[in-house]
């Protein structure tokens, strides 16, 4: 799967540098060529002789050694790349990667790539959960990087918790799958597939509203997972906590009745919907013009029910293949199951958002595929991407007969 793929590896300064030793073996001995760009700080931890040696290729470390006037090194570079793999990825290089700083030979190249890039965070667990370091992981996820989440253990810091970098087995194989991910077909390729997003907003009054925890971070993954195989995607996005991933047909909408409608406006030409918005199920019964002024001890709060998006779906589908979710807090496979028979869904993917890592505003999922002869497949914890990208594989295999 490496064979002939031109793999940019940066090493930045952290003491997991000395991994990256490993790490250009594997990657060479699998056919790869590597070109290695080192940090003045990793060069305190590793030489670029060893790192040169095992590549066979120069190494680079100076944006203005230019051996070649004939080519600019961090352009040719950033050009020549098939992926861009950081490793180890220290606080230092994510915080310039997410702010678009340029101060030395790799930062400057990372600006010029326009291969995927894929980052292997190595630090002390502090550090890696401080909130700027999360904030910038963020960022760059949302920008389409890619992630090998660190290990636990014992760090060099004395520390045991997460922060280290996985071992260079592990990243091989992360590489092969993204390059055997990129040899699939385009299996969505003409297929028109409609994402919903978010949390609905039920309004109370002008300042006040009913919503839910939903980030909209999964129907994100999804909706970039699709555009990967190919799909033509229409987001549809109600309350978020990021921004929508750029390049695709983005409806927003605030309330559960301005998603069904935007969901019609899309169902009949639809080849694959994917409902994995958090829809309010009850409405105040009456929307308040102005603002509700206190009074009293307690308020009541008169609500009524919303329109089942995913039942009617269920109902009105001819052609199309229809997900949902189901978000539960204990007995997930009992309700989704139940659901997935109600709401005449194709398949259902269901999570317990009471797990660690698996609820709302995380980048982290554990979930459950179920069709109607029971359990597809469960996922380990995963980011949302990868979860994603096995969803969108099962439901392009499944709705492929479907469609056909």
């Amino acid at each position: 799967m490496l064979h002939g793929k031109t793999i940019l590896l940066g090493v930045t300064g952290g003491i997991a540098a000395y991994k990256a030793a490993a790490l250009v073996s594997k990657l060479t001995r699998k056919g790869a060529k590597v070109h290695v760009i080192m940090t003045a700080s990793a060069k305190e931890f590793i030489t670029e002789l060893t790192l040169q040696s095992l590549s066979k290729q120069r190494v680079f470390s100076d944006t203005f050694q230019e051996r070649d006037p004939s080519s600019v090194s961090h352009i040719d570079l950033a050009d020549a790349a098939d992926l861009v793999l950081v490793a180890p990825a220290t606080a230092n290089i994510i915080g310039k990667m997410a702010n678009g700083i340029a101060d030395d030979m790799l930062s400057t190249t990372l600006l010029a790539v326009t291969a995927p890039v894929m980052l292997a965070p190595a630090m002390n667990v502090h550090m890696y959960t401080h909130p700027a370091v999360r904030d910038n992981l963020r960022t760059l996820a949302e920008r389409g990087v890619r992630m090998i989440e660190p290990g636990e253990g014992l760090l060099a810091c004395g520390y045991v918790g997460k922060g280290r970098m996985e071992e260079p087995e592990t990243i091989v194989a992360c590489v092969e799958a993204f390059f055997a991910q990129q040899e699939k077909e385009k299996t969505l390729a003409g297929r028109k597939v409609v994402i919903t997003a978010g949390g609905t907003v039920e309004r109370i009054d002008p300042v006040r509203y009913i919503t839910n925890d939903s980030s909209g971070k999964m129907g994100f993954a999804l909706a970039r997972a699709a555009s990967r195989l190919g799909a033509e995607v229409t987001l549809i996005a109600a309350k978020t906590d990021v921004p929508p991933p750029p390049d695709l047909k983005v409806v927003r909408v605030q309330s559960a009745a301005d998603m069904y409608e935007a969901v019609l406006g899309e169902w009949a030409d639809c080849d694959i919907l994917i409902k994995a918005a958090a829809v309010a199920d009850y409405r105040p019964a009456e929307r308040a013009e102005t603002k509700i002024k206190k009074a009293g001890e307690r308020m009541t709060l008169e609500l009524v029910k919303t329109i089942d998006i995913l039942e009617t779906l269920g109902r009105s589908k001819t052609t199309q293949f229809l997900i949902g979710f189901a978000a539960e807090t204990g007995n997930a496979e009992e309700y989704a199951k139940d659901k997935l028979a109600r709401k005449n869904c194709d398949l259902i993917v269901a999570n317990d958002v009471a797990e660690p890592g698996a609820g709302f505003g995380v980048d982290t999922n554990r979930v459950s595929v179920y069709d109607r002869n029971g359990l597809v497949e469960s996922l380990p914890l995963m980011s949302k991407d990868d979860a994603a990208e096995r969803i969108l594989d099962i439901a392009a295999r499944r709705a492929a007969g479907a469609l056909l």
